[in-house]
């Protein structure tokens, strides 16, 4: 089943945030979710899939992690002793 869950924030912003209480993905316009957060006035409805959220982190491309080291590096956002 999908939960919606009415909360506002700080600044006084009234949202929702959607999830299915079943750990499955959730559907909208052909769109699939974890989970959505929306303003409270989009009245926007979901649906749950059968498809289980993957909660195993995806492995990660050692070659994009490198490339990501040396572009802080090189800007300056790494002291490059990590």
């Amino acid at each position: 089943m999908v939960v919606y869950d009415n909360y506002t924030t700080v600044e006084g912003v009234e949202r929702v945030r959607a999830y299915s209480d079943q750990n499955m993905m959730i559907e909208r316009d052909g769109a699939l979710y974890s989970e959505a957060d929306d303003f409270t006035y989009q009245q926007r409805v979901y649906t749950e899939t059968d498809i289980p959220i993957d909660i195993e982190p995806s492995p990660i491309d050692e070659d994009i992690v490198q490339k990501a080291e040396a572009f802080d590096y090189l800007t300056g956002r790494s002291d490059g002793d990590e």
